[in-house]
């Protein structure tokens, strides 16, 4: 072996076996070590399911506790949020209805106050009392206006004072039995109103009065009903929720509550006591109450068209002639009485509609204002006469 200048080494070369049969030298392949290679795989297969293994152990802690935070922020939050805001809380009243009620009934119970004619908290057997529903944060109450009928003075106990508050009525409404008072306190907690016209059948309520006790739960028996046999007034056409709930002295004039703790109707005893179909409670649609609240909020009262007469259902006795609503008697100082129409004619027609009812004509009332003109066919000594009568406004009472 010598090395030249340029530092090349030169190596001395040697003839490569070659066979007989073999035009060339043979070269030989080296087999890779299997064992290594299988060794090699298992780490990579190893280091997998470790990391698979801790990931899922972290990711499940950090679960668990962002879970266990999230509850606890949850359960620490009233339904009631703000003056009249409530959050959205869809309670599962299925295996978990007691939980939910009872959300429901703490939560919608600080806005429900005990309404009483004395100053005593109910230790006079002989003191009217019931419930109101505070509306509004500054200090405005609904209730039922027979709870405040005839007395002199209105004490409002609030769930968390000691001293009543004496409270001013606003106005009331002798048709549906409403009444509106205030109280000179601020930053109250109120209810949200909820849509009575979403109830269906089945759903489940909470009835709740100024004490925990009152408070009574079912399912909705008929959502949307006008009563039969009206109390307040004539007609009756405004709507009522019945529920299988137990409607009592307690939360009379409290609230019927749906599963968010929205107040979807004004419990309403003397209804209840009236009908009484089958034990089913009753309560003020909240739809029909907030037109009355606002009406009564504006005017002190509700304004309502008013046909100024006194009338009966008529029944024809026989087919010759037609039944409708007879005319018994017309009201003084009503537009009635300057349309023409007499007493023992029988109307026919209302606003171009067959009536055959006074419940019919309230019906088509209600789709009026006072001071509208309404086309009006009557019979007069089998006759037929078209006349139209100027709707007044119907009489309001001005003391409670």
């Amino acid at each position: 072996m010598k090395e030249d200048e340029s530092g090349v080494t030169d190596v001395k070369w040697e003839a490569v076996e070659q066979k007989q049969d073999e035009s060339g030298g043979k070269i030989k392949f080296r087999k890779k070590n299997r064992n290594t290679m299988f060794v090699k795989i298992s780490k990579g297969i190893v280091f997998i399911l470790v990391a698979a293994f801790s990931g899922g152990i972290s990711s499940a802690y950090i679960t668990g506790k962002e879970y266990s935070k999230l509850k606890n922020e949850n359960s620490n939050k009233s339904v009631v949020q703000g003056n009249n805001i409530f959050q959205n809380y869809a309670g599962n009243y299925e295996g978990n209805s007691q939980n939910s009620i009872a959300k429901v009934a703490q939560a919608a119970s600080q806005s429900v106050v005990e309404i009483s004619d004395t100053n005593t908290n109910g230790a006079d057997s002989s003191s009217n009392t019931g419930s109101g529903i505070i509306f509004r944060s500054d200090g405005y109450i609904v209730t039922n206006y027979h709870l405040i009928q005839g007395a002199d003075k209105h004490f409002i106990w609030l769930s968390n004072v000691t001293k009543p508050l004496l409270a001013k009525v606003i106005g009331f409404d002798v048709f549906t039995d409403l009444a509106v008072l205030k109280v000179d306190r601020k930053n109250l907690q109120a209810v949200v109103f909820g849509d009575a016209s979403k109830v269906q059948l089945g759903d489940y309520v909470v009835a709740i009065g100024s004490q925990f006790g009152d408070t009574t739960h079912g399912i909705i028996s008929s959502p949307n009903k006008k009563p039969q046999d009206p109390i307040m007034g004539s007609g009756g056409n405004f709507n009522v929720v019945q529920t299988d709930a137990a409607i009592n002295s307690g939360n009379n004039g409290g609230a019927l509550c749906d599963m968010n703790g929205e107040v979807i109707g004004i419990n309403n005893l003397k209804i209840t006591e009236a009908y009484n179909e089958d034990g089913t409670g009753t309560a003020v649609s909240i739809n029909d109450a907030k037109v009355v609240i606002n009406s009564i909020m504006k005017n002190g009262h509700v304004s309502r068209p008013f046909l100024g007469i006194q009338s009966q259902d008529y029944i024809a006795e026989n087919s010759k002639n037609s039944s409708g609503v007879l005319v018994k008697d017309i009201i003084l100082g009503t537009e009635a009485s300057k349309s023409g129409i007499k007493p023992k004619d029988i109307i026919v027609q209302f606003d171009s509609v067959k009536v055959v009812s006074t419940e019919g004509i309230q019906e088509i009332l209600e789709k009026h204002k006072v001071g509208d003109s309404v086309p009006t066919k009557i019979l007069r000594n089998g006759k037929e006469i078209k006349i139209n009568i100027v709707l007044s406004e119907a009489p309001v009472m001005k003391k409670p």
